[in-house]
Order: structure tokens, then C-alpha cells, then sequence
């Protein structure tokens, strides 16, 4: 995660600090009483699968095993999007960068994988267009499910796993601790709820559509959609374990089919690919998925109402071992001077605020959405070509096992057998000075530096910040060596923690496919070392049988345990070893604890390791100095939804075709499984039919306030034609905006709508 202004922020929390007994009176605790608040309008697709039939009817037993062995599948896919305006974004840190509008919804794909002769044998893996997996959020899903009922028990903390996209441009304040709540002034239930609700919506969708099929699995190189931002570091490797890889990042796409035995419609796919979610830049104020949110939605579109495909086709594109990639592919270079950053601490001048990577198509003025799209494009195109592909490259997935463990753990000190043969710990979790120098794609502010082992170079002010919160002990220090330690974050609890020490140990396996559930950024190495293990381990226990293992990596998940940088990344102190948290072993802790959990995976096994001490949950206590909204009026002589200036009555296909109306503030209504927006085309009959809305990239909300005193907002909707736009001269469009507006002095939600004038392209 960038911390482009993360130093600001330390600010923000000594005062917080300071003025806690004073705020203690006033502060709004959010409430939370397991519930599923936000009521959808229903997208239900068939009713529950009854899975007995299926084994035992004539048409659905003894399918010929052509494709590897049946297994119980299902896919669902809800929205997750939370408030789009006048909330912190999660990700870069920066307080001054609030929400304005809508550029791409944001969705929770869920995809079950279960046994069909043992249906209770079975896992979740959902992936969330937000920053990461977390605490909170993973708690409020578990509780919700476990209120459906009995027909939903069989989900649990030990097949459950959530994994974020780690998007950089979706709203924040929905994590359980403090730390990453202090730019977004603490913690708001409308967002939090959202995810919730989206990722619940999402599961039951999946578990309403179960039926028997196919899984094959395949992978193809994608070489133009990430970078190394850390070479420096990662070149501390050694050369021999470098020199057994073509690149210094993982290029390769993987890439899981799910196939209806009955039909053999393909259901989704999901895939796991390494790229930060950090194409929309730091001044971007608009809500979307980031590049992986393009790519899943350029999948699903390619291949809705084609035969070969269900009509619930879910693409899920997760993170991998994400820690130093970058989609700024070109590199990282000064602003001021267009040369090239420092290799070795990423300084222009001795200055860390000019150096930025530079997307693909960095020369547009959008705030990175032209290199945003096309990163995600290239993912998709070559998630495609293998999807293509697949029936006669695949590998399908075979044995009848599926299996699931999940253990809590307390890294704060950890005892292990090093690889070497010495015993060492794990530490309580500290951020090293390089933390707020924040990366290329995010530098952060007050001349923080990269690359400072023992040496911290910033400003003296900062030594006293960190006394003034926790000043680490010498026993800390040594223990977090060669880190110099910024924040002392997993020893403050005050008013509650600020990050975890407790953290998620999980694994999930399918036949040969073993899945490893990261709750931190893993660096490149990283993964491929964790990865590796995992596998030999596996192959040297015939886990899989006489299979090759297949292992592969999805996280941040579960929680956000910041970075899992190796031994060698950690001892260079550049931003991702500074953010490892619990001292240098923290990579090997990870590979100890899940290999020695792996017989939990065995096909005979029925076990769960020790549940570990449980982490707490935060929401109802979290501070939230974030102000509702109080109420909405239209100006003078106008009402809500009028037309303040109107589309033009002709375009070329290219332009985009702008309309701004009378608004209200979009927090009233998130419009969940519906949109603000949509662009309709008249049909010859007169009637009118929609063809795009919010979900689609081409399609941006935004929302001004033009008078808070007043309250008074615009609402401006733009549509970027596509170059390819249904065109004629009988061919008429207009755009429709859906809006909800607040009573003054505790009023209620009234509904209202907007609607363009009509025009045509060219």
C-alpha cells in the first residue's frame, strides 16, 4: 500500500491522541448488530441445487470423467460499492484524497469448490475490488452467513477466505484497526456494510447456483502488465535462487475454468496475477476496481450471451504475490527533470516527492484511467488466449479431495527452526522509517527516504513523533534489526491496536491445486519462496498423489499485515522490507506455520490445527469523526434532477457527450445492484433501452457540492463514446439520472430522476 502522505497522517495521530479524553464524550460509535442492513433487489438466479439428485438421477451420475474429477462448483457476483463521495480512498493514505464520483462499480466474485460426494468438504475463495481482505469485514461475513441458517453452516472460518484486489481508488474506512483509519478519520458503517452485504450477496448467489462440474487450470506469460518497483531490493537476493527466473516479477497468468458437467457451459474463471492496484494515480477521486476490476469486467463482457457460457459467468482476477510490482511499466522518473529516479532509494535530487512511475499511457491528463484501462486490457487479453485455449492446453484438476484449514496466530513472538538450523522469533509489528517514504507509485511527504538500514535520514521532528506514541524498547529494536523503527504500531493499544499481531494462517486445496491464503503482500521472491515450499513439502508427503502440485498464491486476504518481504528485501530497509512487520523472520514464520499445517490438506484428514487466539473485532468500537449527511435542496426555482446544462444534439463517435443536473449527495442512496447512471437508445417503437450504466468504464458520475451552507450539489455525467458506438442518422440517446435526496431536520429519502435531452452520434 502507497503511503504517499503518510507522514501528514502520524501527524493527525498524535493530536488524535492527545485530544482522545476530550473526544471520548463525543465521538460516534458506529454500531454494529450483525445484520445485513442494505436490501437488494433481487438478481437471484436458480434455487437451491439439490446435489443428492444430481448424484443419484440417471442424467446427472456417471458423467464420463473426460475433463478430471467432478467437483461441486458454483460463482456469484454482487455490489460492493460503498459511498462515492466525501469518504477517504483506501490505499494511498493521502487525507486530501476523498471521493467524488463513480468511474467503475466495485464487486465481490465468490467461487465455491466442493466435494460432490461430501458436500461439507468445501471453500470459498471471494475476491473483493477493494485494497485487501480484512478482520472486520471477514468477521461481518461469517456472522451473516451463519444467520441464513443451518443450509449455511457448512461455511466457516476454516474454508472462508477473502481476498482483496488491492485496488487503490475504492473508499476507505472500512478496517478494523486504527492505523489505516486515521487518513479516512475512522470508520463508517455505510462502508464497511457494503462490502458485507456485496461479499454475503455474492456467497449465496454461488451456493444457490451449485452444480456438478469441471475444473482445468492453465497459465500463459503476460509480459507488458508489470514491473519490479523495488530492483534494488530484490537484486539482495541471491544470484543463483535469481538466476533460476526469466524476470525479476512473476509474469505468468494462472488461470482456474469452472465447467457445468451437465451443460459443459463454462461457469468462470479465476485467476491470480501479480500487479498493484495502483494505475489510478493519488489524485484520482473516482471510485473503480483499478486494473483488475478492467480486466474482470472486460472478460464477463466478451463473453455475455455466447452459447458456450452460463448466464452467470463470474471472471475473478486476484492478486498474487503483489508486494514490488507495479503497473507503471515504463519506470520511475523525476518529474521535474524527466530523468530517471536514483536505482538505489528512488530520489530526484536527493528528493523523494518528484519520483513517480509512469504507466503506459502516462502522457493523458486523467489521473491514470487511459494506463488503468489498458493495464487491465492486457490482462484480459491474456487471460483470454489461455481461456481460449484451455481444452486443448489445460491441465485438468483431478482427485476427489477438497480440503480447507484455517489457524490464528500470534507473530508477536513466534519461536521456529530457521531454515539455517538456529531457533528465531517473529517480533510485535513496527514500520520502519522507509514506510513513509511511500513507493513510486506513491511517494510519500517530508523527505522520508528508501534504503536506510540503521540509519534513519528524515526530518528530527520525527523522532519525536515516534516518542511521543510508543518509543520501541532495545529489545524491539534489536529484534526488528536491521529496521529503524518509525512506529512501534503492534505494542500501542491504545485506544485500540493499530494493526495486527494475531494474523490468518490458511490454505485451501482442490486435487493437485493448492491455494495459499496470504493476509500480507508478499514480494516477488517472496511468493515464489513460500510457493516453492509448499509444493516440495507436498510432493515429498504425496499430498497430491502421484500429481505435480499446482500451488498458487491470492492475497492481501483475511487481514492486512502490510508486507512479506524475504530476509535479504529486508536487510536493503527500501519501503517493502520497512513494512514488513514482524521483523526479518516473518517469511519464514509464514513458510513454517503453513507447511507444518499442510497434513491438515490430506485426504484422510478431518482435523483443524488449534484455532489460535482470536483478533479482535473493532467495529463497534472504532472512533468515526466522519459527518453524515444532513440534508439536500435544490437552488432556488429548480428541483432536484432538472437539467443545468444539456447535451449537445449531435456527437462524433469518439466524443464524449456531458449532462449536469440538479443533484443530491449519492451517500443516501448507494444504489446497490442498480446504478446513478444510465445511457439509453430509442428503439424504433419509440421505447427506450438501456446500454450502458455505471459499471461501465466509459460511463463517469461525479458529484460537486455547491454550497454547504446551502446544501446544495451538482451531479455531472459524462459518457466517453466508444470509437465502435452503435451510430445512425434514426439513432437517437439520452442519459438518465437516478438520485435521492434528504429531508431537512431528520426527513426521510425521497427518490428522484433526471433525464437529458435526446441526441444522436455520428
Amino acid at each position: 500500500m502507497a503511503r504517499a502522505h503518510i507522514a501528514t497522517a502520524l501527524a493527525s495521530a498524535i493530536l488524535f491522541l492527545v485530544f482522545t479524553s476530550h473526544l471520548i464524550l463525543t465521538w460516534r460509535r458506529p454500531v454494529f448488530d450483525g445484520s445485513t442492513s442494505q436490501t437488494y433487489s433481487s438478481k437471484e438466479h436458480n434455487s437451491q441445487y439439490d446435489y443428492q439428485h444430481a448424484l443419484n438421477s440417471e442424467d446427472g451420475a456417471g458423467v464420463a470423467n473426460v475433463a478430471g474429477t467432478e467437483y461441486l462448483l458454483g460463482v456469484g457476483k454482487a455490489d460492493i460499492t460503498g459511498p462515492v463521495v466525501e469518504i477517504n480512498m483506501m490505499g494511498y493514505a493521502d487525507p486530501n484524497q476523498v471521493g467524488s464520483g463513480l468511474r467503475q462499480r466495485l464487486y465481490s466474485r465468490a467461487f465455491i469448490v466442493g466435494d460432490v460426494s461430501k458436500p461439507e468438504d468445501r471453500f470459498v475463495y471471494i475476491v473483493l475490488d477493494t485494497q485487501s481482505g480484512d478482520t472486520a469485514v471477514r468477521y461481518g461475513i461469517l456472522d451473516a452467513l451463519a444467520s441464513l441458517g443451518n443450509e449455511y453452516g457448512v461455511y466457516s472460518q476454516k474454508n472462508v477466505a477473502i481476498i482483496g484486489t488491492h485496488s487503490h481508488s475504492g473508499p476507505g474506512a472500512w478496517l478494523n484497526y486504527l492505523l489505516p483509519q486515521i487518513t479516512s478519520k475512522g470508520f463508517d458503517m455505510q462502508s464497511y456494510q457494503a462490502i458485507v452485504d456485496g461479499a454475503v450477496l455474492s456467497i449465496r448467489r454461488a451456493h444457490e447456483g451449485l452444480r456438478p462440474g469441471y475444473l482445468s487450470f492453465g497459465s500463459a506469460v503476460v509480459k507488458d502488465a508489470n514491473i519490479n518497483r523495488s530492483l534494488y531490493a530484490y537484486l539482495a537476493n541471491p544470484a543463483k535462487e535469481r538466476a533460476k527466473y526469466a524476470d525479476d516479477v512473476d509474469k505468468e497468468l494462472t488461470l482456474l475454468r469452472f465447467k457445468d458437467a451437465r451443460s459443459r457451459k463454462d461457469m468462470g474463471i479465476l485467476t491470480w496475477f501479480p500487479v498493484h492496484g495502483t494505475s489510478m494515480l493519488g489524485n484520482n477521486t473516482l471510485i473503480s476496481g483499478d486494473n483488475k476490476g478492467v480486466a474482470a469486467t472486460m472478460f464477463e463482457k466478451s463473453v455475455q450471451g455466447q452459447e458456450s457460457v452460463t448466464s452467470d459467468f463470474v471472471a475473478g482476477f486476484s492478486q498474487a504475490n503483489v508486494g514490488d510490482t507495479s503497473p507503471n511499466v515504463l519506470g520511475a522518473y523525476c518529474e521535474d527533470t524527466g530523468e530517471k529516479c536514483s536505482f538505489n532509494a528512488s530520489l530526484c535530487g536527493g528528493k523523494t516527492g518528484p519520483c513517480h512511475g509512469r504507466g503506459p499511457l502516462f502522457r493523458e491528463d486523467d489521473r491514470g484511467a487511459s494506463s488503468c484501462f489498458e493495464i487491465g486490457r492486457r490482462q484480459f487479453v491474456g487471460a483470454k488466449g489461455l481461456f481460449d485455449s484451455l481444452d486443448d492446453a489445460g491441465t485438468p484438476i483431478s482427485g476427489t479431495s477438497v480440503k480447507s484449514f484455517h489457524s490464528f496466530k500470534d507473530l508477536s513472538s513466534y519461536t521456529f527452526p530457521h531454515p539455517n538450523g538456529s531457533i528465531v522469533s517473529t517480533c510485535p509489528a513496527a514500520l520502519g522509517y522507509s514506510f513513509a517514504a511511500g513507493t513510486t507509485d506513491g511517494p510519500g511527504a517530508f523527505d522520508f527516504k528508501q534504503n536506510n538500514p540503521g540509519a534513519p535520514n528524515a526530518n528530527p521532528f520525527w523522532t519525536v513523533v515516534r516518542s511521543g506514541l510508543k518509543e520501541p524498547s532495545e529489545e524491539q529494536k534489536a529484534c526488528h534489526a536491521p529496521k529503524p523503527i518509525l512506529l512501534d504500531v503492534g505494542e500501542i493499544s491504545n485506544p485500540y491496536q493499530w494493526t495486527p499481531n494475531i494474523v490468518d494462517v490458511q490454505l485451501l486445496r482442490v486435487g493437485q491445486l493448492i491455494i495459499i491464503v496470504s493476509p500480507g503482500e508478499a514480494t516477488t521472491m517472496s511468493g515464489r519462496r513460500w510457493r516453492d515450499a509448499i509444493a516440495s513439502t507436498a510432493k515429498s508427503s504425496s499430498l497430491t498423489g502421484d500429481d505435480e502440485p499446482i500451488v498458487v498464491l491470492g492475497g492481501p486476504a483475511n487481514s492486512y499485515t502490510h508486507y512479506i518481504a524475504t530476509e535479504e528485501e529486508y536487510g536493503i530497509q527500501r519501503y517493502e522490507g520497512a513494512s514488513t512487520l514482524y521483523g526479518p523472520h516473518t517469511l519464514n514464520a509464514h513458510i513454517n506455520l503453513s507447511t507444518s499445517y499442510l497434513p491438515y490438506l490430506a485426504d484422510d484428514s478431518s482435523a483443524q490445527p488449534s484455532s489460535g487466539p482470536y483478533p479482535p473485532n473493532n467495529v463497534n468500537v472504532s472512533l468515526s469523526f466522519i459527518t453524515g449527511v444532513i440534508y439536500d435542496r435544490a437552488p432556488f426555482f429548480k428541483s432536484f434532477g432538472d437539467v443545468l446544462q444539456d447535451v449537445n444534439k449531435r456527437y462524433l463517435a469518439g466524443q464524449p457527450v456531458s449532462v449536469t443536473f440538479v443533484g443530491a449527495n449519492p451517500r443516501n442512496n448507494l444504489r446497490l445492484e442498480d446504478t446513478y447512471v444510465a445511457v439509453e437508445q430509442k428503439a424504433p417503437d419509440g421505447t427506450w433501452r438501456r446500454v450502458r450504466d455505471d459499471s461501465d468504464w466509459s460511463v463517469i458520475f461525479r458529484w460537486k457540492r455547491t454550497s454547504t451552507v446551502l446544501a446544495t450539489s451538482e451531479v455531472e455525467i459524462t459518457w466517453e463514446t466508444e470509437k465502435d458506438t452503435e451510430v445512425g442518422l434514426d439513432l437517437y440517446y439520452r442519459i438518465r439520472y437516478f438520485g435521492a435526496s434528504k429531508a431537512v431536520l431528520g426527513g426521510g429519502i425521497s427518490e428522484f430522476e433526471g433525464v437529458s435531452g435526446e441526441f444522436r452520434v455520428f
